[in-house]
């Protein structure tokens, strides 16, 4: 029986959104896991030492998102978006699966750390296009008075593929000792994540392509050399995007990655329940954004990016305060409080950064502009925030860091043509 043409548009938007899940999943995993990576990769006889090259390595992944971002971008304004977004998965699978087999520093000696790297690497490629693909894609499906809400389905489905790296290294860390961790216990998510990816790939090839993309297909409408025209015609609204993108990145790897590894070292707090925080805070951003979303299709998407960037400027010393207190419900308020203002600022983000664009250029502007933000900002944060607390000896130095990216994005923020409420629905 034929789907209605609502029907059709649910199972193309969990398409785009699957995709997300299980990409985001196998990245976010070595966020996770980089205690372990420290020591079964990066031996030193300073702690310090080991997790700032086990978080260089995660930051390699980032540097590779530009590329990957031109690479897909071309590839999805040329060839069409569902193409380019059911490879990217594929090229996520692979070097995730490799990286839950590699042999460890104790066995291959060098060998292990640079096979790691590469590993990263590739993963950075696949999220390059991967991401900002997914919005792209779902934005192009959305009908004017929803383009909020379904734009916000991005951030949705990549919060809840962290979530389950947060949920699975939970699972994981409380279920073994931490030798069988150590030994054994960390290479199962990967191999697994792997495994699954292949499960997006068959989805993403069995939906219709984007209606905005097909429109300028059937009237010869194509940009022949997209990248080139991002970087020759629409440089202000890549260098918008890449402002916009320093809170998000800096925001989610700092409160949802990062911050599991900075808890651990500087309170008393075991990590499995400090996992088990970040997985029930996780959630409710999960939950909040595509609400948030909705909420800027009603009211605008300026006045809640300002909302959660403001917000974040201003309360990021206290909330750590409260955060290294040692105190649990304290620390469960501050980092809930955070967590809502970061989701003010993420549901409406995914449409207004994909409406700077016009459609022959959308996915590779969308996707050079994030990248570049998220390899510079995002991926950078949790080394910087632990070079910081090096540096300065101070533990609430990241605090500051998170507060000065919130300023330079609210001031972006003001640079936003002034959208409104999206118009009701016929």
């Amino acid at each position: 029986m034929p789907l209605s043409t609502k029907q059709a548009t649910k199972r193309t938007l969990l398409a785009g959104a699957i995709g997300n899940v299980l990409e985001w999943y196998d990245f976010a995993l070595y966020g996770y896991f980089a205690p372990v990576f420290a020591a079964l990769f990066f031996p030193s006889n300073s702690p310090t030492v080991s997790l700032i090259s086990a978080f260089g390595v995660f930051a390699v992944g980032f540097l590779a998102r530009p590329l990957g971002a031109m690479l897909f971008g071309y590839w999805g304004d040329t060839l069409g978006r569902r193409n380019a977004l059911a490879w990217s998965i594929v090229l996520m699978a692979i070097p995730t699966c490799l990286v839950g087999l590699l042999p460890t520093y104790e066995t291959v000696g060098a060998l292990a750390p640079i096979a790691l790297t590469l590993c990263r690497f590739l993963q950075g490629l696949s999220v390059g296009g991967e991401f900002t693909g997914s919005a792209t894609f779902l934005v192009e499906h959305a009908a004017a008075s929803q383009r909020g809400y379904v734009g916000s389905w991005a951030g949705f489905s990549a919060q809840i593929g962290a979530l389950l790296g947060s949920g699975v290294g939970a699972l994981i860390a409380s279920s073994l000792t931490e030798e069988a961790l150590h030994e054994w216990g960390w290479r199962i998510p990967f191999v697994m994540g792997g495994l699954i990816a292949v499960v997006g790939w068959y989805v993403r090839t069995r939906v219709p392509e984007s209606p905005a993309f097909e429109s300028i297909r059937r009237a010869g409408g194509l940009a022949s050399a997209p990248v080139r025209d991002v970087f020759t015609s629409h440089r202000l609204a890549v260098a918008q995007v890449i402002g916009l993108v320093w809170l998000h990145g800096v925001a989610f790897y700092l409160l949802y990655v990062y911050l599991t590894t900075y808890l651990v070292t500087v309170t008393t707090v075991p990590l499995a329940t400090v996992l088990s925080l970040n997985t029930v805070c996780m959630t409710l951003l999960a939950l909040s954004i595509p609400l948030m979303g909705a909420w800027s299709d009603r009211i605008g998407q300026t006045p809640l990016l300002i909302t959660g960037s403001a917000g974040l400027a201003l309360l990021s010393y206290p909330s750590f305060l409260w955060l290294t207190s040692n105190h649990l419900p304290r620390m469960i308020a501050a980092q809930v409080l955070l967590t809502l203002l970061v989701a003010c600022y993420m549901g409406p983000f995914f449409a207004a950064i994909t409406d700077l664009f016009p459609t022959p250029q959308r996915y590779s502007g969308l996707s050079v502009g994030y990248n570049i933000g998220a390899a510079l900002f995002g991926g950078t944060a949790p080394l910087i925030a632990t070079l910081l607390i090096e540096w300065s000896g101070d533990v609430l130095a990241p605090a500051f860091y998170l507060s000065f990216c919130a300023t330079v994005s609210l001031a972006v923020t003001l640079t936003l043509p002034n959208r409104g409420p999206a118009p009701p629905a016929p």
